[in-house]
């Protein structure tokens, strides 16, 4: 089970791509697990046969626990770590005798297995829907997630309408609803951010005359060019980069008892997705591109409604921008996401009275939350990257 972040404990095993004994080619993708960000796609580490499975999809596994292997011509599992009720197996002979759990997996992905894909799966889990009594309405029949949410809807109607005339339902609300692993785990990491890290928060309203003059004036070029829409979030991620690279502070981390800087400027984007939040990243943002920005932003953000992220998109972020604009909220504060010492809030741009020149007039504003470390940063380092940022708004180009 890989660590695909620095806080990750456990990972849920989502499904197998695989079945044992099946070549797996190097690259290819070989697991679904699940973290609190997403569920993201594990690639094999080596070519090969898988062998040796463990664990099933459901289980909640310790980071660095084996759960399977990739063995070569020769190769055979240790003897020491065969699963139970298991012969040795080996690249020649990987099924002389399978396991349980393999013998469980092969109920599901045999002639009759049910095609669903892994976000369907979870959501179905977690409502307790009954994948049997679905029909997919994908290709092939496989079941989407609409089709797992009208059988949820389904169930609740038919629950409430049996309860007519019966037995009176208990007052005072209903039965608490469990979390699903990705909510309940966002739920802890936030819990620990608030409570342990020293926030602090600045607040700036910025013309977003440059911003709009900007984006109307690339968007048609780079669209024609590049075939990707630009938006005010790529430019901001273009923005924030530039800015960080002028204040490193803001670009760093605490490590108790130090402040480590970061020599890469990668800009985590927050997206909700169903339960919870993801964070997609954006690598060097501040060497990369506008149109390969816009292009990762839109992958991203297909990807992780998808339920098909992969490692490398939720790790590694130093910054993080969170943008509910498009939501119609006028500010918000964010909370940080550690290890990281600063987070972004944008609200919605939108025409406000401001005074120009001492006169009133009417201008585009945004407004700008950041979210800080005491630790790293304090009031000062926080006002001077916000100046630099709403310059930079100015004329982003």
């Amino acid at each position: 089970m890989p660590a695909l972040e620095m806080a990750q404990d456990t990972g849920k095993l989502v499904a197998w791509r695989k079945r044992e004994g099946e070549n797996v080619t190097k690259g290819e993708i070989l697991l679904d697990v699940e973290t609190d960000k997403a569920v993201v796609e594990i690639e094999a580490l080596a070519d090969g046969v898988l062998a040796g499975v463990k664990a099933g999809p459901g289980d909640e596994i310790p980071v660095g626990q084996t759960i399977a292997w990739i063995l070569a011509a020769g190769e055979s599992i240790p003897s020491d770590e065969l699963p139970a009720r298991t012969v040795v197996a080996s690249a020649k002979n990987p099924l002389a005798n399978p396991s349980p759990a393999q013998s469980r997996r092969d109920s599901r992905t045999g002639p009759n297995r049910i095609k669903i894909s892994p976000k369907a799966r979870r959501i179905a889990q977690e409502r307790g829907v009954d994948l049997a009594s679905l029909n997919g309405s994908g290709p092939d029949g496989e079941i989407l997630v609409e089709d797992v949410l009208a059988a949820g809807s389904d169930g609740a109607a038919a629950k409430s309408e049996s309860q007519v005339g019966g037995e009176p339902s208990v007052s005072g609300g209903s039965a608490p609803q469990a979390l699903s692993s990705v909510a309940k785990l966002m739920a802890e990491r936030t819990t620990q951010s608030w409570t342990t890290v020293p926030h602090f928060f600045v607040t700036r309203e910025v013309e977003a005359t440059g911003l709009n003059n900007a984006r109307e004036a690339l968007s048609a070029s780079i669209a024609q060019s590049n075939g990707v829409k630009i938006t005010h979030t790529d430019l901001l991620i273009s923005v924030v980069a530039r800015a960080l690279e002028k204040h490193p502070r803001l670009n760093a981390s605490w490590t108790a008892p130090a402040i480590e800087y970061h020599d890469n400027i990668n800009i985590g984007l927050a997206m909700a997705v169903g339960d919870g939040v993801v964070t997609g990243v954006i690598r060097t943002a501040n060497k990369t591109a506008l149109p390969e920005i816009a292009r990762q932003r839109k992958d991203l953000a297909d990807r992780a409604r998808a339920g098909r992220l992969r490692p490398d998109d939720i790790s590694g972020a130093t910054f993080t921008i969170s943008n509910l604009g498009m939501y119609h909220v006028n500010a918000f504060t964010a909370i940080i996401v550690p290890p990281q010492a600063a987070i972004l809030a944008v609200g919605e741009i939108g025409d406000r009275v401001v005074a120009v020149e001492g006169k009133p007039a009417v201008r585009p504003m945004i407004s700008l939350t950041l979210s800080c470390d005491h630790r790293v940063a304090d009031g000062a380092r926080a006002a001077e990257f916000m100046q630099t940022l709403a310059a930079a708004m100015q004329n982003p180009i």
